[in-house]
């Protein structure tokens, strides 16, 4: 006869082997895990290269005086715009009215010496004609007219140099432009040449960005290295970046590019002209240039959230293949453009590679894939979403 204890304990496992059954085989049937991802395409994409640099004026002019004396008045305001011609301070100009008058008697008197030798001179010539004067004295004659017209010659040349000195007493800008903050006050004692500038005048529209690359970087983008094209020598179009992040509203032009490399730090000088018209720019301030590099053919765009990097520290990607198993890719990243990687290769066109889900989706694992849906259009001219909503049907 059988113990009823142990009927009883092969009928409690048998039966929950009876219950547990059921969800054994359903957990054998769960479905793969579910990723997103995105397919890629090829195509030809512009490279860029970030260079740092300094806002220069396009033209700067140091205002020094080239004569000596006092200052007696400012005309401008400082910060202000001035134009070429005009005046800029005032210097004393009382020694030099009277070095003025002082040339200009001489020139009076230089003439009248001219008059009278002339007046000797003819008259020794008539009466040479009836050869009563010697050759001698006729000779003379002339010789002293001569010598009185070099004497006028040189106080005429001195008395415009005392009107150039004179005029010098009011001193000009020679460039238009926006000038600077004074260096001196009227009653200051200023002198011809001197070292310190008086004010600076800077032309801020257009100005030039210098911008700095290394020689290395120079040769790989001229040389067309990593799959990219280098266009035609010729200008460029570049944005520029300003030092709180925003994105300068006109673009530059590359205009020179200096045909030497910096001994000491290994880096090509590079300038770039950008219209000023607001005066946003100003000297000397930093800024990044987004500068063409090249083109990449047959590249394609990763969303960055895709992309990783193994041990070794290689960029690489999961791609679900044609039976939706996962395959580990090693990418060739040239570069990174807004929210995606250029990459040259690793990838074709047409591959899915996953963007979400990546834990679940490892080398040689089945997954389903599910396509990422493209972002959804702002809507236009202020639309809101109530105005983008269905409408209803007639």
């Amino acid at each position: 006869m059988q113990n009823p204890k142990i009927m009883c304990r092969l009928a409690a496992a048998f039966l929950a082997l009876v219950v547990a059954a059921p969800a054994l085989a359903q957990q054998g049937e769960r479905p793969p895990p579910a990723v997103t991802v995105v397919t890629v395409r090829a195509s030809d994409v512009g490279l860029t290269t970030t260079l740092p640099g300094r806002v220069v004026a396009s033209a700067e002019a140091e205002v020094r005086p080239q004569v000596a004396g006092i200052i007696t008045e400012r005309l401008f305001d400082e910060g202000g715009r001035v134009e070429a011609g005009d005046v800029l301070y005032r210097i004393d100009p009382a020694s030099y009215d009277a070095a003025v008058a002082q040339a200009r008697a001489a020139v009076a008197q230089a003439q009248a010496q001219v008059k009278a030798t002339e007046r000797e001179a003819g008259r020794l010539e008539t009466l040479s004609e009836r050869n009563v004067v010697s050759e001698q004295a006729l000779d003379s004659a002339i010789a002293a007219r001569d010598g009185a017209i070099a004497s006028l010659q040189v106080a005429e040349a001195q008395l415009q140099s005392a009107e150039i000195e004179l005029d010098r007493t009011e001193i000009r800008a020679r460039l238009s432009g926006e000038i600077g903050r004074s260096m001196v006050s009227p009653g200051a004692l200023v002198t011809a040449s001197q070292q310190s500038p008086l004010a600076t005048v800077r032309n801020i529209d257009p100005v030039y960005v210098d911008v700095t690359q290394s020689a290395s970087e120079l040769l790989a983008f001229r040389r067309g290295n990593g799959g990219a094209r280098i266009d035609a020598d010729g200008p460029q179009e570049v944005e520029l970046t300003l030092a709180d992040g925003s994105v300068f509203d006109q673009t530059g032009m590359l205009t020179a590019a200096e045909p030497v490399v910096d001994p000491l730090t290994g880096v090509v000088v590079l300038r770039i002209e950008f219209a000023n018209p607001e005066k946003l720019l100003l000297p000397g301030m930093y800024v990044q240039a987004e500068m063409p590099s090249g083109v990449a053919q047959g590249a394609i765009l990763v969303p960055q959230e895709g992309v990783s990097r193994n041990r070794r520290g290689q960029p690489t990607a999961l791609v679900v293949g044609a039976d939706n198993v996962v395959e580990q890719r090693v990418l060739t990243v040239l570069q990174d453009r807004g929210q995606e990687w250029v990459v040259s290769d690793g990838l074709t066109d047409g591959d899915r590679v996953v963007v979400t889900g990546l834990q679940k989706a490892t080398p040689g694992a089945t997954v389903t894939p599910e396509e990422r849906a493209a972002p959804e259009a702002e809507p236009q001219d202020g639309a809101s979403a109530e105005d983008t909503a269905e409408q209803p049907t007639e």
